[in-house]
């Protein structure tokens, strides 16, 4: 499988995170944006926030994002389009997508399909896209992985945006060290979520 894989070597591109409130998809975007200056790409950014202050769960005004468009040359904006759209649920599909190249990569959890008014159990087909689409168990996954932390479910699903993190650092080839080390930083007094996020992560 390995020996199949394309590596391509890219000018710029442009990386949209989104999903609820409260996801951590700034933390998710500022983590990659970080990695990405650190090894000398030039950034610019564009946190997006939800049009609802404490939206429900799921719902589609209660969508946050944040774009990141890298270059190895100058970069003058966060971009138009992206080349990857991270979206943590169906609502953050359904209202992102527009933001998503022709040729773009998808992540997705399926999930809330409700809460985001789709009226199939496949938002992809419903919604016509035709871009590859990589579907991902991120929540089984995640709490997969911390299944011996003895952490509580709630705590463990917080855990998800750094999961996207390193899907986004994998397809990019970035060092996962920088991240850890922004993660070991930023809950510095709290090490034992320092620790399942940097789980997560790698």
């Amino acid at each position: 499988m390995a020996n199949d894989m394309m590596v391509k070597e890219l000018e710029q591109v442009v990386v949209r995170f989104s999903g609820d409130s409260g996801d951590g998809m700034q933390l998710a975007g500022n983590i990659f944006s970080t990695v990405s200056a650190t090894v000398g790409n030039d950034i610019s950014t564009f946190p997006d926030y939800p049009a609802d202050i404490r939206a429900p769960q799921g719902s589609l005004t209660g969508v946050s994002g944040f774009q990141v468009h890298i270059g190895a040359e100058k970069v003058y904006t966060p971009g138009d389009k992206c080349d990857v759209l991270v979206a943590m649920n169906a609502a953050a599909l359904k209202t992102q997508y527009k933001f998503a190249k022709s040729t773009a990569c998808i992540i997705i959890e399926k999930s809330d399909l409700e809460k985001a008014a789709f009226k199939t159990d496949n938002p992809i087909e419903e919604m016509g896209i035709k871009q590859d689409v990589i579907a991902a168990p991120i929540s089984k996954m995640v709490k997969d992985c911390l299944a011996d932390t003895g952490m509580d479910n709630k705590s463990m699903l917080k855990c998800r945006n750094m999961f996207a993190v390193g899907l986004v650092c994998w397809l990019f080839n970035r060092d996962l060290k920088i991240a850890e080390d922004f993660i070991r930083e930023k809950f510095a007094k709290k090490p034992e979520i320092a620790g399942a996020n940097i789980k997560v992560i790698q």
